[in-house]
């Protein structure tokens, strides 16, 4: 059975030479999903990914694949990641002049669309679009970077666009992506988050990949255990 949270490792924070090994390890470690962060340079001030990763990825892992674009023109390039082989695909509010014509343009290519926001954006630039949204993506940092502190102040927007997705009675999920960690990762479930983006805290010199999925699903599963299931 799936769980009521789920846990989405972020590339991003993997070793770039090993990236195929470091997600198959996620896999076997029993994650849902996996996080390709596709940043530009210019909506965030660092440089990542592109298709051909996305593309390298779907051969590795039979995980569910997520394309976060961080990127200043992410309608150009929707065709092509859907085409190397996303199963959902990101764009940020912020740089969307029409996002209910970019969502609808993502769902066209048979694959979910969703929408981040950054700790800045407030929750209603999106509730508009709650009903077209497969997903919600709360940064809890500013993107650009891994290995950033969870930012609190988030968790009130999280909680109301939960209440707002459960009285509009929504199906989307909401995404949690910045500082997740076993401390942080109950904070967000509490407050009506349904996936979990973790960087650093999954990929680390530490512990094993398998050993730090234990550990935040430990954390989770605690957490949700105190939440209402209707509540997710």
């Amino acid at each position: 059975m799936k769980p009521r949270v789920s846990i989405e490792p972020s590339i991003l924070s993997a070793d770039f030479a090993r990236l195929g090994q470091q997600a198959k390890e996620a896999e076997e470690a029993g994650v849902e999903g996996i996080q390709i962060d596709v940043m530009d340079g210019h909506f965030v001030p660092n440089l990542t990914f592109g298709p051909g990763v996305v593309k390298s990825l779907r051969k590795s892992v039979s995980l569910f694949l997520d394309a976060h674009l961080m990127i200043d023109n992410p309608h150009g390039f929707l065709e092509e990641f859907a085409r190397s082989g996303a199963n959902r695909i990101i764009v940020h509010q912020e740089v969307c002049k029409d996002l209910p014509t970019v969502l609808q343009s993502i769902k066209k290519l048979k694959v979910e669309a969703g929408v981040a926001i950054n700790p800045e954006t407030p929750a209603t630039a999106v509730e508009g679009i709650l009903d077209l949204a497969d997903c919600v993506q709360v940064m809890t940092v500013n993107p650009g970077f891994a290995g950033q502190r969870f930012m609190e102040d988030q968790l009130i927007k999280i909680q109301r666009l939960r209440r707002e997705i459960g009285q509009r009675h929504s199906k989307a999920s909401i995404i949690v992506d910045g500082g997740v960690d076993p401390k942080t990762a109950p904070l967000a479930v509490r407050s009506g988050a349904t996936v979990l983006v973790a960087g650093s805290s999954i990929y680390n010199q530490m512990s094993t990949v398998a050993q730090n999925v234990a550990e935040l699903r430990k954390s989770i599963a605690e957490a949700a255990a105190t939440v209402n299931p209707s509540a997710l």
